[in-house]
C-alpha cells in the first residue's frame, strides 16, 4: 500500500511519454463550399415551389405568376386548355410562368359592352403586370431566403452557416434578377412560339404586321395578346374568328408530302384557319411518280385556295401532266411565270427523277443548270416589265442560282426548314416535309414532324413581312407549335437599308442572315 502512489505516478508518466494519436477528419474547403451551394440551391427551389407565386388580375383575366428555376429563362404564358405561348423575354436562370386561371365575367363583359375601352387596355395591363411582378419579386425573395436558411439550419445545425446560406440565396436571386433586367427584350412579344391546339394558334399569335418602331411596343402587343385570350374565353366558349390583316397576302408554303394522305386535311385546315390566299408546293408530292399514284392528287382541287406547284425529284413527268389537268392548280416549269392571288410566281421542275431514292452523282451540276435557266427567265420577266415576286425550285442548289434576281425563292427537298439571306440579297426559304417524310416517318424510332409555313407579304410592295413556322406532331397529331418570325427590316428599330434585297438594276443593300429556323 505505501508504494502504490509511486507506481501510479510512473504509470501516468509512461502515458505522457507515449501519447495516443487520434485522427480527426476536417472537410476540404471546396467540399464545404459545394455543400453550401447545393443546400442554397435546393432550399431556394423549395421556397419558390411552396410560396413563390402570386395571384394577380391582368386586364379581364385572373392569373397566377410564378418564378421557376430555368437554364434558358424566358416567359411562358399558359392558356389552358388551348396551349401555351413562349416568349424569349430574357436570359437568366429563372423563368416567369403566367397561368391564365379564369376570365372575370364582369370585367370581360365590360370590354364587350364598351369596346372603346380597348384603347386604354394597354395602360391597364402594363400597370397590372408591373404591380404583379413587384409583388412576385418581393414574395420570391422572401421565399428563397427563408427556404435556404431553413434547409441550412436543418443540414448544418449551426445558425451561422444557416444565415450564410440565406445570404448567399439572396445574392444569387439578386444576380438572376439583374441578369434578367440586363437582357430584357420587349420585342419578344412580336415573335412568340405557340404550343397547343392547332385551331387556337392563329387567334393567339394574331396578325403579322410591319412594325418599325419600339415606342410602347411591349405594352401594345401585350394588350393585343390579352385581348385575343379574352375573346377565346368569351361567354360563347367558342374560338373567335381569325381576322387577317387586310394589307397582307398570305401564302402557305408546303413541300415533300410523299404520299401522306393526312397532309391534305392539314393543308385544308390551315387554309381555312389562316384564310390563305395561295398555296405553294415546292415538289415531291409523290414517292415514285407512277401513274397508279395519280389519284392521290385529286384533293388539290378542293383545298380552298389556288395551288402553285413545281416538280420534285420524286415526281415524274407523268405526275406533272396529270396535275396540269387538275382544277385550281398552276404547274410551273422551265421558268414559266403566272400571277395568282396578287403575286407573280415563276418556277422550274427538278431535272432529276430518283423514285428509288438514289442520288445522281451529277445531281449538283444539273441542279445548277436548272437554277441558271430559272434565273434567265426571271431576268426576261423583269425586262418585259412584269418582275417576279416569288421563284420556286425543289432543290435548294437550284434555288440559290436565282440570287439577286428575285426577292424571295422557295425550295424543299431536305426535309427540315431553313431561312437564309443569300449574298446578293435574295431570301431563300426551305420548307420541311409537310408529309412528315411520308412512309419514312415510320422507319425511325420517332416519326418525323409535319411542317409548313405561312408567309405574310405586303399587298403593295409584295415583300415578306413575317412568317409563321408550323410544326405538328408526327403522323398528323392535333397539337402544334407555331413560331412567329420577323425579317430584320421589320423588327423594331430597323433603319432604312437594313434589308438586303435585289433592286431591278441588280444592286443590293446589306442585311445579316438570320440563320436557321
Amino acid at each position: 500500500m505505501p508504494r502504490a502512489p509511486r507506481a501510479l505516478a510512473r504509470h501516468y508518466r509512461s502515458r505522457r511519454t507515449h501519447p495516443t494519436l487520434e485522427l480527426v477528419h476536417h472537410p476540404h474547403p471546396w467540399g464545404r463550399a459545394l455543400g453550401l451551394v447545393a443546400v442554397v440551391l435546393l432550399g431556394a427551389w423549395l421556397g419558390l415551389l411552396i410560396v413563390g407565386n402570386v395571384r394577380t388580375p391582368v386586364g379581364p383575366m385572373n392569373t397566377t405568376m410564378t418564378l421557376r428555376p430555368s437554364l434558358t429563362g424566358g416567359t411562358k404564358i399558359n392558356v389552358s386548355p388551348l396551349g401555351a405561348l413562349e416568349l424569349h423575354s430574357h436570359n437568366a436562370p429563372v423563368r416567369l410562368d403566367v397561368n391564365v386561371d379564369q376570365l372575370d365575367p364582369e370585367r370581360a363583359q365590360a370590354l364587350v359592352d364598351h369596346p372603346e375601352r380597348i384603347s386604354g387596355l394597354q395602360e391597364e395591363i402594363a400597370s397590372d403586370v408591373q404591380h404583379g411582378t413587384i409583388d412576385l419579386a418581393v414574395r420570391s425573395g422572401v421565399a428563397v431566403v427563408v427556404g435556404a436558411t431553413t434547409l441550412g439550419l436543418a443540414v448544418f445545425r449551426r445558425p451561422r452557416r444557416a444565415l450564410a446560406a440565406g445570404g448567399l440565396a439572396l445574392v444569387l436571386l439578386a444576380g438572376a434578377g439583374g441578369t434578367a433586367a440586363a437582357t430584357w427584350n420587349p420585342n419578344s412579344v412580336l415573335e412568340p412560339k405557340f404550343s397547343g391546339l392547332l385551331s387556337s394558334a392563329p387567334s393567339l399569335v394574331g396578325n403579322a404586321r410591319s412594325i418599325v418602331t419600339e415606342f410602347d411596343i411591349y405594352q401594345k402587343e401585350l394588350a393585343r395578346l390579352v385581348t385575343n385570350v379574352t375573346k377565346l374565353y368569351d361567354v360563347t366558349s367558342t374560338l373567335p374568328a381569325y381576322q387577317p390583316d387586310p394589307t397582307t397576302i398570305r401564302v402557305l408554303h408546303v413541300s415533300d408530302i410523299h404520299l401522306n394522305p393526312a397532309s391534305w386535311k392539314i393543308i385544308a385546315s390551315l387554309v381555312e384557319q389562316y384564310e390563305i390566299n395561295v398555296i405553294v408546293e415546292s415538289g415531291d408530292t409523290m414517292d415514285h411518280g407512277s401513274a397508279a399514284e395519280n389519284a392521290f392528287l385529286d384533293p388539290i382541287a378542293d383545298l380552298g385556295a389556288p395551288y402553285v406547284w413545281v416538280r420534285g425529284n420524286h415526281d415524274s413527268r407523268e405526275t406533272q401532266r396529270y396535275l396540269e389537268g387538275v382544277d385550281n392548280t398552276h404547274v410551273l416549269d422551265e421558268g414559266k411565270a403566272v400571277t395568282v392571288g396578287g403575286l407573280r410566281f415563276a418556277g422550274i421542275g427538278d431535272p432529276q427523277f430518283t423514285p428509288d431514292r438514289s442520288t445522281d452523282k451529277a445531281g449538283l451540276p444539273s441542279e445548277q443548270v436548272a437554277g441558271r435557266q430559272l434565273a434567265d427567265a426571271l431576268r426576261a420577266q423583269r425586262a418585259a416589265g412584269s418582275p417576279v415576286d416569288i421563284a420556286i425550285a425543289h432543290n435548294p442548289d437550284a434555288a440559290r442560282e436565282t440570287d439577286g434576281e428575285v426577292p424571295l425563292v422557295l425550295a424543299g427537298h431536305v426535309h427540315h426548314p431553313e431561312m437564309e439571306v443569300l449574298d446578293q440579297g435574295t431570301r431563300l426559304r426551305i420548307e420541311g416535309s409537310t408529309g412528315g417524310s411520308g412512309l419514312r416517318a415510320v422507319e425511325g424510332k420517332y416519326p418525323d414532324p409535319i411542317q409548313a409555313s405561312v408567309l405574310y407579304l405586303d399587298r403593295d410592295t409584295r415583300r415578306l413581312q413575317a412568317w409563321d413556322e408550323i410544326e405538328l406532331g408526327g403522323l398528323g397529331l392535333t397539337t402544334a407549335e407555331v413560331s412567329r418570325h420577323l425579317p430584320k427590316e421589320n423588327q423594331p428599330g430597323a433603319e432604312p437599308g437594313d434589308e438586303e434585297s435585289p433592286s431591278p438594276s441588280g444592286s443590293t443593300s446589306t442585311e445579316e442572315s438570320p440563320g436557321g429556323p
